[in-house]
């Protein structure tokens, strides 16, 4: 069984035909630089979309991603509206699925300057999780510094799925952790949306040393929700105990003390009563 997205694809290529947009199948495969037998396989269900045949979908035919993802809004865009889409340079395997792009610490800052660049986004590492499929977008970055401890320690990965621009109002979820890139630098973070109204997001931090700050909606390039973490090591044993689990190990350290204390007290009084 295909997946939802693909179904949507599917009416998309169907409304195309009956709008006379496209003669045939085999015109619509050619004009995205796709085999027809591999389009007729998606056509009749035996396989799902790929992510680059969706991107050359919305860049050719303006196909909206949102109804592609989502099933929210118009089969298609209208004049302007993909002033704000973004087209995600992607990398693929031999079987033409995705691989997730990563971000190592050593990238991050060209990262930032070189977003639209896809000479250097397909130079960096990728790699496939197959349980990760997914027809979103995905990229994975390292965490770098102590900044979301004890959530995320230095040297985790987190393997995030991209958010439309168009859908930042309503799909940034608050206290939710996303990787948030502005055209200085990329951080992640936990976040308050208040862009309807004030037109920016907060940006907090787990460890409460680093205070929280604003971004502009004007200076923020791309948001990636973080869905998946990946650690190199197994925390110690003390990472695990929460801070309720700390004040009652401390509470009941301290009602054993006082106890103590009673007890070496009672016998002083049955000393002092019965010499």
């Amino acid at each position: 069984m295909n997946s939802i997205v693909t179904q949507r694809f599917i009416q998309c290529h169907h409304q195309l035909k009956q709008e006379n947009r496209v003669r045939s199948s085999r015109q619509f495969a050619q004009s995205l630089d796709y085999l027809p037998q591999s389009l007729s396989e998606i056509l009749k269900g035996r396989r799902d979309v790929t992510i680059e045949l969706l991107r050359k979908a919305v860049e050719v035919y303006q196909v909206n991603p949102i109804f592609l993802y989502t099933g929210e809004g118009e089969m298609f865009l209208k004049p302007g509206e993909d002033k704000e889409l973004r087209i995600l340079t992607i990398v693929t395997d031999q079987q033409n699925d995705e691989r997730i792009l990563h971000i190592p610490c050593s990238a991050q800052p060209e990262y930032a300057q070189e977003i639209g660049n896809p000479v250097f986004i397909q130079s960096l590492p990728s790699y496939s999780l197959p349980a990760l499929n997914n027809n979103a977008p995905q990229r994975s970055f390292d965490i770098n510094g102590d900044h979301m401890v004890p959530t995320f320690f230095e040297g985790d990965k987190v393997v995030c799925t991209f958010i439309e621009p168009s859908q930042w109002e309503q799909g940034i979820k608050n206290q939710h952790v996303y990787v948030v890139v502005s055209k200085e630098a990329l951080v992640v973070n936990r976040v308050h949306n208040d862009l309807k109204n004030n037109k920016h997001l907060t940006l907090y931090s787990d460890n409460t040393f680093y205070e929280a700050f604003n971004i502009h909606l004007s200076d923020i390039q791309e948001v990636w929700q973080v869905h998946t973490h990946i650690s190199p090591f197994l925390p110690a044993r003390h990472h695990h105990q929460s801070p309720v689990q700390e004040d009652v190990k401390a509470l009941r350290q301290m009602i054993g003390e006082q106890h103590q204390m009673i007890q070496n007290l009672h016998n002083t009084i049955e000393k002092l009563v019965n010499p």
